[in-house]
C-alpha cells in the first residue's frame, strides 16, 4: 500500500521517482490491501511481492524506509549509502476491512508527506512523517 501511494502522490506533483518496495520475504499482495486501495481510487492489482534483492540496483537508493516493526529489527542497518528512516504501522493481516482502510489512510498520510518533503528536496525526519494517529 506504501508504494502505491508514493506512487500516487509522485504523479500527482509530476515529480520522477522510482519507487520499489521489498519485504524481508517474498509473499503475495493481499487481497484486502488490493481492496481497500481501489476504494481510494489507487490500484495496486498489478504490484508484485518482492524481496530487497529482486529490485533494481537496491544498493544506490536515496531513501529507505520500513513501515513494519519486523522490517526494522531483520534490517537495524542498511548497507548502503542512503537516508534509512522508520515509521512504525500496525500490520492488518488477518484483521477487519476496517483495520485494512485504517492502515491505509495512515500510510496515506506519511506518503504524502514524503513526497511533499522529496518536492522540497527535503527528507522529512521519522517523527514529520508520523501520521497524526500514530503519534
Amino acid at each position: 500500500m506504501a508504494e502505491g501511494w508514493l506512487k500516487y502522490f509522485a504523479i500527482q506533483k509530476n515529480l520522477e521517482l522510482e519507487i520499489f518496495s521489498a519485504g524481508t520475504e517474498k509473499t503475495k499482495v493481499k487481497a484486502d490491501a488490493i481492496k481497500v486501495m481501489q476504494e481510494a481510487g489507487v490500484d495496486i492489482s498489478g504490484h508484485t511481492s518482492k524481496t530487497l534483492y529482486e529490485v533494481p540496483d537496491p544498493w544506490n537508493f536515496d531513501v529507505v524506509i520500513t513501515v513494519c516493526d519486523s522490517a526494522n529489527e531483520t534490517c537495524p542497518a542498511y548497507p548502503a549509502k542512503t537516508t534509512r528512516l522508520h515509521v512504525s504501522f500496525p500490520d492488518p493481516s488477518g484483521g477487519t476491512l476496517e483495520r485494512w482502510r485504517e492502515v491505509r489512510d495512515m500510510l496515506k498520510e506519511m506518503a504524502e508527506k514524503l513526497v511533499a518533503g522529496l518536492e522540497q528536496n527535503d527528507i522529512p525526519s521519522e517523527e514529520e512523517l508520523k501520521p497524526k494517529s500514530l503519534v
